[in-house]
C-alpha cells in the first residue's frame, strides 16, 4: 500500500534542554542499553486496563532518563474510505500542521509547533500501517521536560488544527512525487504485483494522483473524530518510568480523546486465496528485468508463524546462506540478489520472491525460482539448513532489542497481537524446538506453487 509522508515538524531527538556535557554522557549510556537488556534472561512486561479501557503495555528501563511511547489505533489503511487509500496515514502525519487553542494555551500553527518540540528536545509524530495508525513520543523523563512534552503531545494527539492551507501547499509535493515513483521499473512491478495478489482488498489499495486529489483537510478532521478513541488505545511505554508514572503519562496522552464509542468495528474482509495461477507481462526499457512471485501467506496469529518465520530464513530469507540465494546467484549467476519473504497482518499479507536478472535471463531465472520453491514446499529444509537458521535468528536475537526503540517495537507488537507477556522469553524456545517436519508441514499448509502470481517487467 502507497504511504505518504508529509515532512514531520517533529525535531530529531537532541535533548537541548541539559548542558552539554550532561547531553553527552546521556547519550553515551544510551549505547549500552543493548547490554542492559540482552543480559536479562526475561524482559517483564507489565499490563493492565485503565478506566477508559485504553491497555497499557510497559517495560521499565532505568538506565538512561529517557522514555519512548507507542499509541495504537484500529484505524490503518486497511480502513480507509473507499476511494481515498492513504488517508489515515495523512490523518496522522498532518497532526503536525498544528494544534487547537486550549484554555489559557494558544494555538500553534505548524512552524510554532515545530519550535516547541525542539525546544523540548522531544519528538512526537504518527503514521499509519496497513492495519494500525500509530503516534509515538520520545522525550527525556527530567520532571520539566516530561511534564512538558506530555501536555505537547497531548494537544496534537487529541486536538489537532488540521489547517487547509498546508495540505493544498503540500499535496502537489506528493503527486509529483508518485508521478516520478510512477516512472520506476520497481514501483510500477511491485503495484501490478499488489494488485493481482491482493484484488480488491484494501491491503492493495494504492494512492494515484486522482485519489489524492480527493483528499481535503476536512477529510483528515472527520477521519481523527470517527477512529480515535481512548478506550480503543493500546499505549507502549519504555524508559525510565514505573507503572504509576506511566499509568498517569497514558492517561494524559488520551486525555483530549474520546473514551466512548468503542463497539465493535465492522470486520474487515478476508484476503481472498487464489484461485488459479496469473502472469502479468509487462513491456519496459530497463536495464534489468524484474520478477516477483507469490500468493497471500498467513495472517500473524497462525500458529505456523515460528515455522514459517525459520522455514523462510532458509527459502530466501537468510540473505547470502538461503537456498534460493544458493541455487540462483552462487551456481548459476543469474541474479546478484534474490529474496523470499512474509509479511503476515491482521489479515493474510503477502508471501514474495523478488530477483532482478538481466532481461534475457528473465525466463531462466523464473524457472530455476519455481523450481527451487516446489522443492522447498515438497521436501522442506534440510537438517543442517535448518540448524544453521536457528543458529543465525538465536544468536541474533538480541540485535532485536538493542535500543529503546526496537524493543519498543517489540512491546507493541505483542500489545497489538494479543500474543502472551512472557513472548520475548519464549521466543528463542518456540525457534529451537521446530523440526525440519513441522517447517515442511506449515509450508505445504501455505504455498500453492502452482496458483501463484508472476510479474515480469522487462523481459526479453
Amino acid at each position: 500500500m502507497f504511504q505518504a509522508f508529509i515532512s514531520s515538524a517533529c525535531a530529531p531527538f537532541a535533548p537541548v534542554c541539559s548542558p552539554p556535557a550532561a547531553l553527552r554522557a546521556v547519550l553515551a549510556v544510551a549505547v549500552g542499553l543493548c547490554q542492559a537488556f540482552a543480559s536479562h534472561a526475561a524482559i517483564p512486561i507489565s499490563h493492565w486496563t485503565q478506566p477508559s479501557g485504553a491497555q497499557v503495555f510497559l517495560v521499565e528501563s532505568p538506565a538512561i532518563p529517557m522514555v519512548d511511547v507507542q499509541i495504537d489505533f484500529d484505524a490503518g489503511g486497511r480502513r480507509d474510505p473507499a476511494g481515498k487509500p492513504g488517508l489515515a496515514n495523512l490523518m496522522a502525519s498532518s497532526t503536525a500542521y498544528g494544534v487547537k487553542a486550549r484554555g489559557q494555551e494558544p494555538a500553534l500553527d505548524e512552524n510554532a509547533l515545530s519550535d516547541a518540540w525542539a525546544d523540548l528536545g522531544a519528538n512526537f509524530g504518527g503514521n499509519a500501517s496497513a492495519d494500525r495508525l500509530g503516534f509515538s513520543l520520545r522525550t527525556l523523563t527530567y520532571p520539566d521536560l516530561l511534564d512538558k512534552a506530555t501536555a505537547l503531545a497531548a494537544r496534537q494527539l487529541g486536538e489537532p488544527a488540521f489547517p487547509a492551507a498546508p495540505w493544498v501547499r503540500d499535496r502537489p509535493k506528493l503527486i509529483a512525487s508518485l508521478k516520478e515513483a510512477n516512472t520506476r521499473p520497481a514501483t510500477l512491478a511491485g503495484r501490478a504485483y499488489s494488485r493481482a495478489v491482493y484484488g480488491d482488498h484494501p491491503y492493495g489499495a494504492e494512492s494515484t494522483e486522482e485519489t489524492l486529489g480527493r483528499i481535503s483537510a476536512a477529510d483528515m478532521q472527520a477521519l481523527h473524530a470517527q477512529v480515535l478513541r481512548a478506550c480503543s488505545a493500546k499505549v507502549s511505554i519504555v524508559g525510565a518510568i514505573n507503572r504509576t508514572q506511566a499509568d498517569a503519562l497514558a492517561t494524559r496522552l488520551l486525555a483530549f480523546l474520546p473514551s466512548t464509542g468503542c463497539e465493535a468495528l465492522a470486520a474487515v474482509p478476508e484476503v481472498a486465496p487464489l484461485g488459479a495461477a496469473h502472469e502479468e507481462r509487462i513491456a519496459f526499457a530497463s536495464a534489468q528485468a524484474h520478477v516477483l512471485l507469490g500468493q497471500p501467506g498467513f495472517k500473524r496469529n497462525s500458529p505456523d508463524f515460528f515455522a514459517l518465520t525459520v522455514g523462510n530464513q532458509i527459502l530466501g530469507g537468510g540473505g547470502f546462506s538461503s537456498r534460493l540465494t544458493e541455487e540462483v546467484r552462487e551456481k548459476r549467476g543469474l541474479t546478484y540478489g534474490v529474496y523470499s519473504g512474509f509479511s503476515p497482518g491482521l489479515h493474510a499479507g503477502a508471501f514474495t520472491i523478488g530477483l532482478q536478472t538481466r532481461p534475457d535471463q528473465a525466463n531462466q531465472a523464473l524457472a530455476l525460482v519455481r523450481e527451487v520453491l516446489v522443492k522447498f514446499v515438497t521436501e522442506g529444509p534440510t537438517d543442517e539448513e535448518l540448524q544453521a537458521a536457528k543458529d543465525n535468528l538465536i544468536g541474533g536475537f538480541a540485535l532485536r532489542l538493542d535500543s529503546n526503540r526496537k524493543l519498543l517495537d517489540n512491546v507493541a507488537n505483542i500489545a497489538w497481537n494479543n500474543l502472551p507477556l512472557d513472548y520475548l522469553e519464549t521466543w528463542t524456545a518456540q525457534v529451537q524446538k521446530l523440526t525440519s517436519a513441522d517447517i515442511r508441514a506449515a509450508f505445504a499448509r501455505t504455498l500453492q506453487p502452482e496458483k501463484m502470481v508472476t510479474v515480469v517487467l522487462g523481459a526479453e
